[in-house]
């Protein structure tokens, strides 16, 4: 009688849609943790940059990097799909490819320190609001669902990524459309400028940490 019972439970559980947990490829269900009651320490571990396993046109094209410059509360972040990691200086790098009035530029220019943040699928309509509106004049930080926290160095990132990458500011460059060989190169630097007024800023940044989640 109590084998047909579990057998009746695992049919019942199959049926509405939900895997047994030791079933292959069944979605094991996320342990009840608040991460806002966390600390960083507890919610990552610091990892090489040479460790970093991630696809980096992934990462960057279609995770999208949240760049976040500034201190608790006054930080700002922006969303970002232009960019990439390498060496520079013999010194492993990060660059990105920002709007001049980026508010987040501003910060970045004043702290000369920043993070770069990538998190799992869930939370991607967060993501993508960090670069639906400006937090110059609006209090965008005030909407946003996720948890700011400072890492051990005093940068502003969230509890929620599952990736973060320090960056100190080693060169602010800005183009012109003479500085590109494509028509849509020009074209893109020349609309954008109608726009503010100023061209695009290339942004080098020498990794000083990596965090992943634990």
């Amino acid at each position: 009688m109590k084998k047909c019972t579990v057998m009746l439970f695992v049919t019942m559980l199959v049926s509405c849609g939900i895997k047994p947990a030791d079933e292959p490829g069944a979605t094991k269900v996320k342990e009840a943790v608040n991460v806002k009651d966390k600390s960083f320490d507890s919610l990552f571990k610091s990892i090489s940059p040479e460790e970093i396993t991630d696809n980096v046109f992934k990462l960057v094209g279609k995770d999208f990097t949240v760049i976040t410059a500034g201190k608790i509360p006054a930080h700002n972040s922006m969303t970002a799909s232009w960019g990439g990691l390498g060496i520079l200086f013999e010194k492993p790098t990060t660059w990105c490819f920002l709007r001049a009035s980026r508010y987040t530029l501003e910060l970045i220019k004043q702290e000369h320190s920043y993070t770069m943040s990538y998190f799992p699928d869930e939370y991607k309509e967060q993501v993508l609001f960090f670069g639906s509106k400006t937090g110059k004049n609006t209090d965008k930080m005030k909407e946003t669902t996720l948890t700011a926290v400072q890492t051990p160095s005093g940068n502003t990132t969230y509890k929620e990524a599952r990736l973060i990458i320090e960056c100190k500011l080693t060169e602010l460059t800005t183009v012109g459309p003479d500085d590109f060989y494509t028509p849509e190169g020009k074209s893109f630097i020349d609309g954008a400028y109608e726009e503010v007024k100023e061209y695009h800023k290339l942004v080098f940044g020498e990794i000083t940490g990596v965090w992943v989640s634990r």
